[in-house]
């Protein structure tokens, strides 16, 4: 079996899988709904799975000649393990609301950058803008509430993300009929 293939065939999945994953724990995380648990508790995971693992599954889908999604998974392996090692630091609030907003450009960059991966792909992407921006708003503003609005959509996205990669592994729908007939496809 050619290596190239292979990793072409599976790093989408996991990646949606690391991504979905970290995505959750950080959004559940930020929104308070569960007592006792904050977003720094998945520090360990937004490291380990969306930072080290993510950021190898970018390589092997550059590696295999995906260029999108290799430097999605790539850039957002960086960005996990960048929070996930400093999270709990002495960054001031600023710091750390500008830290989201700057993410957040890249968010936005892979939202456009993903317009013809369908629902998943773009979606994902453009839920964790609208996360990051509330989060680096909220962190300015000194805002708990957009923090939380922000976590809520982290969570989301984090949910489309596992469902995208749960249904690729599992065969189970990606694509939705329009309104006007026409299917519209929801992998990324």
């Amino acid at each position: 079996m050619d290596n190239e293939v292979a990793a072409g065939n599976t790093t989408s999945t996991l990646g949606h899988l690391a991504l979905g994953l970290t995505l959750l724990a950080f959004g559940i995380g930020s929104t308070g709904v569960i007592d006792n648990v904050a977003a720094s508790d998945a520090a360990a995971l937004a490291t380990w799975v969306g930072g080290v693992a993510l950021f190898l599954v970018g390589l092997l889908d550059l590696r295999a000649g995906n260029g999108g999604t290799g430097t999605a998974y790539a850039a957002l392996g960086a960005f996990w393990f960048t929070w996930g090692t400093g999270v709990g630091g002495d960054a001031s609030a600023e710091a750390t609301g500008l830290f989201l907003l700057l993410w957040a450009l890249l968010a936005l960059t892979l939202t456009v950058a993903a317009g013809g991966s369908g629902m998943f792909g773009q979606g994902v992407y453009g839920l964790l803008f609208v996360a990051l921006l509330l989060l680096g708003i909220g962190a300015l503003a000194d805002n708990g509430g957009l923090g939380k609005a922000g976590g809520w959509v982290a969570a989301v996205a984090g949910l489309a993300a596992w469902y995208g990669a749960t249904a690729a592994v599992a065969n189970w729908p990606t694509s939705f009929k329009s309104a006007a007939g026409r299917g519209v496809t929801a992998t990324g």
